[in-house]
């Protein structure tokens, strides 16, 4: 299923957040969006997920979701959103546990996504047990559990150290290896995006404009860091938001 922005414009009361998107997100790819504080990231990925509604535009979903899905739209949070009283267990079986699904697939649905995301022999822990990296683990196999059409993720490594976020990056690629999933990933960290972006959308300081759109070739398995293709492209990005980011920042600083 692909996903369409089709003149999307949003504005709160007189402050204008977003202003003329338009974007196609294609079945099997991850977009990047990133932009300056403040650009509209997080509300353009509220306006993709059907939590609010565009003031301007439309955002159409063409196409048909996969077999078996349960949730065409999923998030995966910043803050893991993880219930502190379930296992790791029950926390993946809390989204499908409304679906009419018997106990016996419930239990494979779960222990394949466990398997696919490295935590099946922490199955019976609770999040107070789990590193940071770990939880977040637990949080994208939640969201693989309902098998989405889009994986709906907002900065879901910002909260982890470098050395656990690089882990999650590596952890993500080999997902996307196996099973090719279509996300909307927002991030500020340009080091992810081009590691983990097919097309990287970079928006200007707010309201929010597509400034470029950037395609990465290269497959994502042979992505490293430190490769001079990608450091390349990470310049650019930077090169087109360097000043909007610093004027968004003093901005906020201002407030």
């Amino acid at each position: 299923m692909d996903i369409r922005l089709d003149a999307i414009s949003h504005s709160y009361g007189e402050t204008e957040v977003l202003r003329d998107i338009t974007l196609d997100i294609p079945t099997g790819k991850i977009v990047c969006i990133v932009g300056p504080s403040g650009c509209g990231k997080s509300t353009l990925l509220r306006l993709v997920g059907g939590l609010e509604k565009p003031t301007q535009g439309r955002v159409l979903q063409l196409g048909s979701p996969p077999e078996n899905c349960l949730n065409p739209l999923t998030y995966v949070f910043q803050d893991f959103a993880l219930l502190p009283w379930r296992t790791v267990e029950g926390n993946v079986s809390l989204v499908l546990e409304d679906h009419g699904i018997s106990g016996a697939q419930r239990k494979a649905l779960i222990g394949d996504v466990l398997a696919r995301t490295r935590l099946s022999e922490f199955a019976r822990a609770l999040p107070r047990q789990l590193s940071g990296g770990m939880k977040q683990r637990v949080a994208i196999a939640r969201a693989l559990a309902v098998n989405p059409a889009v994986m709906l993720m907002d900065e879901p490594l910002s909260a982890l150290d470098s050395q656990t976020r690089e882990l999650l990056m590596d952890d993500l690629v080999a997902l996307w290896v196996r099973a090719p999933f279509t996300s909307v990933y927002v991030t500020h960290n340009l080091a992810e995006a081009v590691r983990l972006g097919h097309r990287i959308v970079v928006l200007s300081r707010r309201p929010g404009e597509i400034r470029d759109v950037v395609e990465i070739e290269m497959p994502l398995p042979d992505r490293s860091h430190g490769d001079t293709g990608l450091e390349t492209v990470q310049r650019h990005l930077w090169d087109l938001m360097r000043e909007e980011a610093r004027a968004a920042d003093e901005e906020l600083l201002d407030a």
